[in-house]
């Protein structure tokens, strides 16, 4: 038999015992049903967030795809764009440059041919770290060999770089007022400013590989 909470009051009134005021009981099954509810909504809600975010992923992604295939053809050769370097495959080899061939001012200059390096060591100098390490990059695995070197009858920086002379295959880059690239035996001679010694590279490679004509 269940009392009421007017007849709990006034019996606590005679005791002189404090009632509070009782809140009424909810069913176990219903507070269930609702942790289960709220469950659910909370599931619902976590799934939508992350298709958002797939979705916005896979449209982003699909941007910069179509962004780092860009194209071009040039001579017969196709080069295309990839964080912000262009790449071209011969012969499932990649070679990685940072212009193409339409960026960069071309030259008459007639220089040899990636069949005067195959196998045969090869001596750099340079005066621009990006532009030395753009021509090692695109030439290293044909060569037997890739060292720094001085050339003779120039400053040498330091003793323990052998002095070789135009009668091996070396690379000069150098820095000057004009961009020239010039063959002299065995050597270039790679010259431009200090914003310009990239492109010229890339020119001389250009050339080298056989892109340009």
């Amino acid at each position: 038999m269940f009392l009421s909470e007017k007849y709990l009051t006034t019996l606590g009134l005679l005791l002189n015992i404090p009632i509070t005021k009782m809140r009424k009981l909810e069913p176990k099954q219903n507070e269930e049903s609702k942790r289960k509810r709220n469950q659910v909504i909370l599931g619902l809600l976590l799934i939508f967030i992350m298709l958002f975010s797939v979705l916005g992923y896979g449209f982003s992604g699909r941007e910069n795809k179509q962004n780092s295939e860009q194209k071009i053809k040039y001579n017969g050769y196709e080069f295309a764009s990839r964080q912000g370097s262009w790449v071209l495959t011969i012969k499932e080899t990649e070679l990685i440059f940072s212009y193409n061939p339409t960026e960069v001012e071309k030259s008459n200059s007639n220089i040899k041919r990636l069949d005067n390096y195959y196998n045969k060591p090869l001596y750099i100098s340079s005066e621009h770290d990006m532009a030395g390490a753009e021509i090692y990059n695109a030439i290293y695995r044909f060569v037997q060999r890739v060292q720094p070197a001085c050339l003779e009858g120039e400053t040498c920086e330091s003793d323990e770089l052998p002095v070789k002379t135009c009668e091996d295959n070396f690379i000069i880059i150098k820095k000057a007022d004009d961009s020239n690239i010039t063959q002299q035996n065995n050597c270039v001679f790679i010259q431009g400013t200090e914003e310009e010694l990239l492109k010229v590279s890339d020119e001389f490679l250009f050339k080298m590989f056989g892109i340009e004509q």
